[in-house]
């Protein structure tokens, strides 16, 4: 059983958060925060690390954009922004801001879950495609100080570049490191064959 889609809900109007936080626990989701306050919203999602933070874009002390953009920016969690307003430059603003999803009040249930959804498939394909390029950069750089540890091996002790490779996995097998640890340790001159 997977655990409940972790909210919360920054809304300066009180009946409008109650409808929020009853709608979405009816449907399985667990609100842990809820405040009236932009610059709050962001205190709460750094505190209660939830999946989602739903925000209004008009509120008191900081708004709903503001909000957004520290949140998304940060990968605190998917944002929906939930508003009155729909003008079209403000729907660009929000998206810029990192919103992944808009809906606008007054909302039905039918139009809120799959705005919810939506946020937290594309926060989930952002934080993995981040993560896979974090990889590729990694392994990028590996790559890079191995050749390089490749090439000193076969500029000073003569080695073919069979043999540097060679040398490299079995030093790295022997002493149980990875290649490019062993690599590092060549280009640095602290390990010679």
């Amino acid at each position: 059983m997977s655990k409940p889609v972790r909210v919360v809900i920054a809304e300066d109007e009180a009946i409008i958060r109650l409808d929020l936080r009853e709608i979405l626990e009816e449907e399985g989701y667990e609100v842990v925060g809820e405040t009236g306050r932009g610059d709050h919203a962001i205190d709460l999602v750094r505190e209660l690390n939830p999946d989602l933070a739903i925000l209004d874009i008009k509120m008191p002390g900081m708004d709903g954009l503001t909000a957004a953009r520290t949140i998304a920016g940060e990968r605190l969690a998917a944002v929906l922004i939930l508003t009155a307003f729909s003008q079209h430059d403000l729907v660009e603003q929000a998206r810029d801001a990192g919103a992944l999803a808009y809906l606008v009040k007054p909302f039905q249930t039918s139009d809120l879950l799959p705005a919810i959804v939506t946020a937290l498939g594309r926060f989930e394909q952002i934080v993995a495609l981040e993560q896979e390029n974090a990889d590729l950069a990694e392994r990028l750089e590996a790559r890079k100080i191995i050749d390089r540890a490749k090439g000193r091996l076969m500029d000073e002790h003569g080695m073919t570049e069979a043999d540097s490779w060679r040398f490299l996995q079995k030093t790295a097998m022997n002493s149980r490191r990875k290649i490019h640890e062993v690599a590092n340790d060549v280009v640095g001159g602290l390990l010679t064959p």
